[in-house]
C-alpha cells in the first residue's frame, strides 16, 4: 500500500494536469457565507473546472446496501435529509478515476476540519463482487475517512439499480467516468458535477441554498 504522502502527490499531479480530455483550468468564484461555519477557510486556488454541471432529479430504488462497518440497510433511508450529501461511485482496485475522486473527498473533510460532520459523504462501490466491507474499510483508512464518510457495497443488482438511478450505469466498471453528486441541505434534487470537481466547489454547492 502506498504511503499517504505518495497518494497526495500523485493526486496533486492528476489535478494539476488532468487527463487528455480534461477541461482548461479556471478560477472559481468566491465562496458564499456559510451560516454557522464562520471559521471555515476555503482555499481560493485555481483548479480544473468540472466538465459540466446540471440539476437532476433522482428516484432512489428500494435496495439494501451495506456500509464498510455495520449491517445492511435501506440505501435511500441512510441518506440524511438534515445534512448536505456528497456522493460518488468508486471501486477499490481502480487506479485512474477513483483515487482523484476519493482524494477530493478527503480534501473536503480536511477543509471542514471539526465541522466535517455537518455533511454526509457517500461512496458506492461499482465492483461489489470484490469490494467486501473489509476491503472498503481498508480503502477508507487509506484516505483517512471520518465517521461522516461511508462506503457502500451490496449485490450486483442493488448497486446497478443505484447507478441507474443516478444515470451513471456502465456495463463494464472500466468505462466509468468521474462524476460527483451533491444534494444541498433541504433540497430534493441533486447537482451533478461531471469531471473533477474541486473540494472548495463541492463545499460551496453543498452549503448553497437548495433549489
Amino acid at each position: 500500500m502506498a504511503a499517504p504522502h505518495l497518494w497526495r502527490a500523485a493526486t496533486a499531479v492528476w489535478l494539476a494536469f488532468g487527463s487528455p480530455c480534461a477541461p482548461a483550468q479556471t478560477r472559481l468564484p468566491a465562496p458564499p457565507t456559510i451560516t454557522g461555519m464562520d471559521d471555515l477557510c476555503l482555499t481560493p486556488a485555481s483548479t480544473p473546472a468540472t466538465a459540466g454541471r446540471s440539476l437532476v432529479a433522482v428516484r432512489l430504488p428500494t435496495v439494501q446496501l451495506r456500509p464498510q462497518a455495520g449491517p445492511a440497510a435501506d440505501f435511500a433511508g441512510s441518506l440524511d435529509a438534515q445534512r448536505p450529501v456528497l456522493l460518488n461511485f468508486i471501486f477499490t482496485s481502480c487506479t485512474t478515476v477513483c483515487p482523484p475522486l476519493s482524494q477530493t473527498f478527503a480534501a473536503v473533510q480536511e477543509r471542514l476540519g471539526a465541522q466535517r460532520e455537518s455533511l454526509q459523504m457517500v461512496s458506492v462501490s461499482i465492483d461489489p463482487e470484490h469490494d467486501t466491507p473489509a476491503r472498503l474499510r481498508d480503502y477508507a483508512a487509506r484516505f483517512g475517512a471520518g465517521a461522516q464518510w461511508r462506503f457502500h457495497t451490496g449485490s450486483a443488482e442493488a448497486v446497478d439499480a443505484v447507478q441507474r438511478a443516478f444515470n451513471v450505469y456502465r456495463p463494464d466498471k472500466m468505462g466509468h467516468t468521474p462524476v460527483t453528486f451533491v444534494r444541498p441541505k433541504g433540497s430534493r434534487q441533486w447537482v451533478r458535477l461531471d469531471g473533477y470537481a474541486a473540494p472548495d466547489e463541492l463545499i460551496r454547492v453543498a452549503f448553497a441554498a437548495g433549489p
